[in-house]
């Protein structure tokens, strides 16, 4: 029986995943990087920055994001996946359910402040936008549904609004903040999470006036 030879290449089982694990960890490192640039510079940014900030060529990031298009959705993608997972963290390790959620809100706020000029980026392609929703929505409404439950188990929310209609509250919040350089959304926001604390006041009609 002969002996194999030392030029054997590396079976199916050891190599590839070595590979995939630096392929991931790569990846990681240009999302993280694309992230920190689409903050600073909108979606737009010269892919040329985003491979600076990795510490890549171009031609390594285009290997990994073919197209702008590409990096963008692997990017909110990513992100979304880590707000999904801190959820459940913070409901751990946060003194109360609700510093629990005005926690997860803050890093929510930092996740819309790297999407100026996304719908740039999707002219064109509807289908694509959508699909990009569809996931935001799928992925973090349940989310923050567990976080406001708990926190109304515990008495320390009473406010009724649903996680859908307080995600939009604070996207449309943020929305104004690249507009105006004295606005603070992260204070805004925190009293707008500081008002679920409070129940939601009967609304009085305005009196009819006469003719």
């Amino acid at each position: 029986m002969s002996t194999p030879s030392n030029d054997t290449a590396p079976s199916n089982d050891t190599a590839p995943p070595r590979r995939r694990r630096d392929v991931e960890r790569n990846e990681r490192t240009i999302l993280d990087a694309a992230a920190g640039v689409f903050a600073a510079s909108g979606v737009g940014a010269p892919v040329r920055e985003v491979a600076a900030a990795a510490g890549v060529g171009v031609g390594t990031l285009y290997r990994h994001f073919p197209t702008r298009s590409d990096l963008v959705v692997a990017v909110y993608r990513h992100q979304i996946e880590a707000l999904a997972e801190a959820g459940p963290v913070l409901l751990d390790s946060a003194p109360t359910s609700f510093d629990a959620i005005l926690r997860w809100v803050h890093q929510f706020v930092d996740f819309l402040g790297t999407k100026h000029g996304l719908a740039r980026v999707w002219e064109g392609d509807a289908d694509g936008f959508t699909a990009l929703h569809t996931l935001f929505v799928d992925e973090l409404v349940p989310v923050l549904g567990r976080m406001l439950d708990a926190a109304r188990a515990s008495g320390e929310v009473v406010a009724s609004v649903s996680p859908y209609q307080l995600l939009r509250a604070v996207g449309d919040l943020v929305a104004w903040s690249p507009q105006d350089p004295d606005y603070d959304v992260r204070t805004i926001v925190t009293l707008l999470v500081t008002g679920l604390r409070q129940a939601q006041p009967p609304v009085t009609p305005a009196p009819e006036t006469g003719a």
